[in-house]
């Protein structure tokens, strides 16, 4: 094999090696990624298991969910070893049924449990699973089992990513390490503006004190400490209640639709305009998150996505310290009423 002779040669090669595989949409960013892999060569040859692994696993799982992509779903984790008799298993199941009533579909890791439960409550056609290859307690159950919607995954940080970047909501009930793990990891991605604000619900059942003791001790160890912000608490509720659960779900979507950053400044997009006098209203409430200028409502910003370019905006230069205030600010976007016309 003739090696390139310059960076300018390995590109060429690249992009004919693109256009004889048929093209692509996104020439660039393929031509990219290719020589990134090139320049991976002098890996050792665990490291390039690793990152072939990696990459094959999120090809699959994104290529899967890609088709779903226009449907609102909700990850529910929780134990593994609760029994189906349980009062939580029941709980889990009623939540993913109506939740699933209400237009959205459930992921969960494709075990037994709460997994299970989840499963049974939202029914084969409105379920994914994301399975993790385990020695133990984790064959799919018989639900999901076989289904196309069932993903198979070696790592638990691929797994992870396909938790959080499919999803829109987020159901914990009561589990071990793992939903620990999962819980916290969840509220630290948005705590840190590392992936989007959701809904993040803790389901028990009355009297459990699950969740309530574990909040005991987050105000005990973290808040009062200042190891986190009094604002962080409004990033989750915890309930007992399935029908509060999914109505703290479905309306966090009533007004908000999504957000992205554009060159450093922050676009709420919404579904549907919001009276002037609430803007005026948000300004005065939220002026501590803004580092200049105020909330401004207007359209898409170049190199925003094209598919959401008819959805009303609002504008801001948002302090990345203030997550929670900010689900406080979205919280008020909800509470809007559509204006005439």
């Amino acid at each position: 094999m003739v090696p390139f002779a310059d960076e300018q040669d390995q590109t060429a090669a690249i992009q004919r090696l693109i256009e004889d595989a048929g093209g692509s949409a996104n020439p660039a960013l393929l031509a990219d990624f290719i020589a990134t892999v090139l320049r991976s060569r002098d890996l050792d040859r665990g490291d390039l298991r690793l990152l072939h692994r990696t990459v094959r696993e999120l090809r699959y799982a994104f290529s899967l969910f890609e088709r779903y992509r226009n449907l609102r779903k909700v990850t529910v984790f929780g134990s593994a070893r609760t029994q189906p008799d349980a009062p939580i298993y029941r709980l889990a199941a009623t939540f993913a049924q109506r939740i699933t009533e209400a237009g959205f579909m459930v992921i969960t890791g494709a075990g037994d449990g709460i997994m299970k439960a989840a499963q049974e409550g939202a029914g084969r056609d409105h379920s994914f699973g994301v399975n993790i290859m385990l020695p133990f307690e984790q064959a799919a159950n018989e639900i999901i089992q076989n289904d196309p919607k069932l993903v198979y995954l070696k790592y638990f940080f691929t797994r992870k990513l396909i938790f959080v970047k499919e999803t829109d909501a987020f159901a914990l009930f009561p589990g071990g390490f793992g939903t620990h793990d999962e819980a916290f990891e969840s509220l630290t991605l948005m705590q840190t503006g590392k992936c989007d604000l959701m809904p993040v619900v803790f389901l028990d059942t009355p009297g459990s004190g699950y969740w309530q003791d574990w909040l005991d001790f987050v105000k005990r160890h973290m808040l009062d400490q200042g190891l986190i912000s009094p604002t962080d608490l409004h990033l989750f509720t915890i309930t007992s209640d399935p029908d509060e659960a999914v109505h703290e779900i479905t309306t966090f979507y009533r007004t908000f639709h999504s957000l992205r950053y554009v060159r450093g400044q922050l676009v709420l997009r919404l579904q549907h305009p919001i009276a002037e006098e609430q803007l005026v209203a948000l300004n005065l409430e939220f002026s501590d998150i803004l580092t200049q200028g105020s909330i401004t409502a207007g359209g898409p910003l170049r190199g925003e996505a094209e598919e959401t370019s008819h959805l009303p905006r609002l504008h801001l230069w948002f302090d990345r310290m203030q997550f929670g205030r900010l689900r406080q600010l979205i919280n008020a976007l909800n509470q809007s009423q559509v204006p005439p016309g």
